[in-house]
């Protein structure tokens, strides 16, 4: 079938600390790719920091949701309508870790842990002036248009906001699958939550979902205490300042718990400090869960593994896209997983700047761009 190009207002990174919006030229997609019509494109911390830090030219956005625009040669069961949500964890499901079941860590397709250049649709898909531009985590949200490998697609026919939906594939799946997957909580269990922005929503549904007796927010904000007890919390505690490696808070949660300590913490902060913050109030034989990706040096007092605690640093929830974004989706679609209500605002493509303020300074718990 042959396709036209597309003009495609879109966000792009100057490798320089800065963006601008502007409109870049989207190919036809090739054998195995399909172009997406993006309709709503969450907002992360990630794709700031990549601003930051990344030093390169590239389409900022690694959440999106929409419908397909193009199908390339060789594509099966994709068609042009079909509604989609789009996953930078694309697994190529032929290498080592694909074949142990473990498709969140490919090691050929992830931009994460792999090489990171076969996840990549062709490299002339998106152009500005007639240069190829990069995708962020090969999917390039912040834009109308992008073309990805028909991998990186879940359909999905679910009645879903494109809002909603567009955020399934990175806050809400690394808290739920960090539960689920990873920690594979029990029910009945306790647990802390250290950080209540987006993902420690998440991760606090996931264990509300998973039939945790008791689960203790942690936070520096009351309001997003406040917010925890609508996603399930049972308890709230304020951080205490200047207490770094969470002993005092260690004492709190050990009078909440029996004087054990809970069976679950999880970290979601990625704040370095913390880290270790989660080793400090669980049990012996406890589970710790890294959630925030925190990937600094951090210094451990080797007391706090004592006894037969177990400490996890998973990626992305363990993420087995096929598998787990129709999961999410029917439970949304049953009421369990609330999806909306983390959507605190929306802004189009022109005051992306408003959201990316808003997410920095601690307003909201997930901003969306849609798209008209």
């Amino acid at each position: 079938m042959t396709h036209s190009s597309r003009q495609s207002k879109a966000i792009v990174s100057n490798g320089k600390g800065q963006y601008e919006q502007v409109t870049l030229t989207v190919m036809p997609p090739q054998e195995g790719e399909v172009r997406v019509k993006i309709l709503a494109s969450g907002l992360c911390h990630t794709d700031w920091d990549s601003i930051q830090n990344w030093n390169k030219t590239f389409v900022v956005g690694h959440e999106g949701a929409g419908v397909i625009d193009a199908v390339g040669e060789g594509v099966q069961g994709l068609c042009v309508g079909d509604k989609v949500i789009l996953n930078w964890s694309i697994p190529c499901g032929h290498c080592f870790a694909c074949q142990q079941g473990n498709v969140h860590i490919c090691e050929n397709h992830s931009p994460v842990c792999g090489n990171g250049l076969c996840g990549h649709a062709h490299a002339g898909a998106t152009t500005q002036n007639g240069q190829s531009v990069e995708r962020s985590f090969h999917l390039g949200t912040l834009s109308e248009y992008t073309v990805v490998k028909a991998a990186a697609i879940v359909k999905f026919e679910q009645d879903v906001p494109f809002s909603s939906a567009s955020i399934v594939g990175c806050g809400v799946m690394t808290g739920y699958g960090s539960v689920v997957n990873a920690a594979q909580l029990k029910a009945g269990s306790t647990v802390c939550v250290i950080g209540c922005g987006g993902v420690g929503l998440n991760v606090i549904q996931a264990a509300r979902i998973s039939g945790a007796r008791k689960i203790i927010a942690i936070d520096i904000n009351q309001e997003r205490l406040a917010q925890a007890k609508q996603f399930g919390a049972t308890h709230g505690l304020i951080s205490i300042q200047d207490d770094v490696d969470f002993l005092q808070m260690r004492d709190l949660v050990r009078e909440m718990t029996d004087g054990r300590g809970a069976d679950y913490a999880f970290e979601c902060t990625a704040i370095p400090a913390l880290g270790s913050a989660p080793l400090a109030l669980i049990r012996n034989a406890g589970t710790a869960v890294q959630v925030s990706g925190i990937e600094q040096r951090i210094d451990f007092n080797c007391e706090l593994f004592e006894w037969d605690k177990i400490y996890l640093n998973p990626l992305y929830g363990k993420c087995n896209p096929q598998v787990d974004f129709p999961a999410l989706l029917d439970l949304y679609c049953s009421g369990q997983l609330k999806l909306d209500e983390l959507v605190t605002k929306t802004y189009s493509l022109e005051n992306v700047a408003q959201g990316f303020n808003d997410m920095l300074n601690g307003r909201i718990a997930k901003g969306v761009v849609v798209f008209s």
